[in-house]
């Protein structure tokens, strides 16, 4: 059982009881406490009552759909949303993280990629308990609520990993977060092996920042430890 994951509460809205029933087993074996309702209404019902720490959320429900929930939940709680889609559509995508979704898995999945991504939201919303939704970096502007990146009124696209791997050293400039640490915490694998994905995705976001004009902050290597953000001297 994981100490972070001990007694921490995970509701789950889908109306497939067997997705319900996977989440249930794969979740609780880490130590969540796990509900699942099936319908929209009851959801945002149970959601007041319960009060979870994280929420799987199903796009296609009878009753009130997933987004409208998302878009509920969202008047009133920062609570990490998992979003669940038989499709892989990209519209579904961009509409559930513009509403304030903060990741998403279409459905086949496999259950330990649910609780990986459970593990690394959970963390980061335990990390950051008052996350402001506009993040402001030198002279770079990160809104979470509208997933946007701006420098000088000027937009920069950036994917979703970018965003998110730029969102979370916006928070801590001068912090020095390791690979490992950046890897559990935006893509939620804690394999040492998996790190040069962290390179890869540090290389492309400073090329898009150095592409759009962005000369403060920067993205500065630590040697043998990991990346840190860094704002300009004033």
């Amino acid at each position: 059982m994981s100490a972070v994951a001990a007694g921490q509460k995970v509701l789950v809205v889908d109306d497939e009881e067997h997705i319900v029933e996977l989440a249930r087993l794969y979740l609780s074996r880490e130590g969540y406490q796990v509900e699942g309702v099936a319908d929209g209404v009851q959801a945002l019902n149970r959601f007041g009552q319960l009060k979870p720490d994280l929420v799987v959320l199903d796009i296609m429900l009878p009753g009130m759909d997933g987004l409208t929930i998302c878009r509920e939940i969202r008047k009133t709680s920062q609570v990490p949303i998992i979003m669940l889609t038989a499709r892989d559509e990209v519209t579904d995508k961009v509409v559930g993280l513009e509403l304030g979704a903060d990741d998403y898995l279409t459905k086949p999945f496999h259950p330990q990629e649910l609780v990986a991504r459970a593990k690394a939201l959970v963390r980061r919303a335990k990390l950051e308990p008052d996350q402001p939704k506009l993040i402001r970096a030198g002279k770079l502007e990160v809104d979470l609520e509208r997933h946007e990146v701006r420098f000088a009124e000027h937009k920069l696209q950036l994917r979703p990993k970018e965003f998110d791997l730029l969102a979370l050293l916006a928070k801590h400039p001068g912090r020095v977060f390791q690979r490992s640490e950046l890897l559990d915490l935006v893509w939620g694998y804690d394999f040492p092996g998996y790190t040069r994905t962290v390179d890869v995705h540090v290389q492309q976001l400073r090329e898009k920042l150095a592409g759009g004009g962005v000369t403060d902050p920067v993205i500065q290597t630590v040697w043998g430890v990991g990346y840190k953000l860094e704002l300009a001297a004033t």
